[in-house]
Parts: C-alpha cells; structure tokens; sequence
C-alpha cells in the first residue's frame, strides 16, 4: 500500500508537470490557487444544498460521482496551492492532527461538538 505522502508526491509532480505542459504557471500564484480551492469547494456544496441528512448521507450513484470530481478538484488546487507555498502539506495535515489532539482531548470532547476554547 502506498504512503499518503508518496501519493501527495506523486499528484504534486504530476500537477506541476501538466501545469508546465499547458504554460499555466504563469497563472498559478498563490492568490489565484487560494480563490480556486474556494471556488471549487463551493461547487462541492452545490451538490448538498437543500439536501436533508438522511439524503446528502445517500447520494445516488451519479451524484457520488461528481461529488467526487468537485472533491478531487478541490484537492488537486491545494496541491498546486502548497507546491507554490513550498509546503508539506503530508506534514502540515500530521501537524494539525497532533494539535487538534492538544486543543480537543478525548476526555473533553468525546461526543461533543463545542469548540477547543470552550470545552
């Protein structure tokens, strides 16, 4: 099974590489990859609005598939986003993880949704 962070590498070099190929670069700054990931993480929400729970919990099978698509683009954008920044993002996902596990420990948060400042 392959490392999240070898699969990271692997989109990172492959994005960069198709980027180069198109000469995109030049529209790749950080600025214009931060308004694409929001920009396609609101076309991910489309896919929701309006739903009840027990409906965005069962997407049918077509809906999945473009859920995921709008997932994949949000993910390949902040890729190329921390490729541009010169960040890990492996790294700095482990690093929030053992932060969170700081701010939210179990024996405080367990089955509740409140924020870290006010459990």
């Amino acid at each position: 099974m392959k490392k999240p962070m070898d699969t990271l590498e692997r989109l990172r070099a492959r994005l960069a590489e198709f980027a180069a190929e198109r000469d995109w670069d030049q529209f790749h700054n950080p600025k214009n990859l931060a308004m694409a990931v929001a920009g396609e993480a609101g076309e991910l929400l489309e896919h929701f609005r309006w739903l009840t729970l027990d409906q965005a919990a069962s997407l049918p099978p077509e809906t999945r598939g473009e859920v995921a698509l709008e997932a994949a683009d949000v993910l390949l954008f902040l890729i190329r986003l921390c490729d541009k920044l010169d960040i890990d993002l492996a790294a700095a996902a482990d690093r929030k993880l053992a932060l969170n596990a700081q701010k939210y420990p179990v024996g405080k948060s367990r089955g509740r949704p409140t924020k870290y400042d006010r459990l």
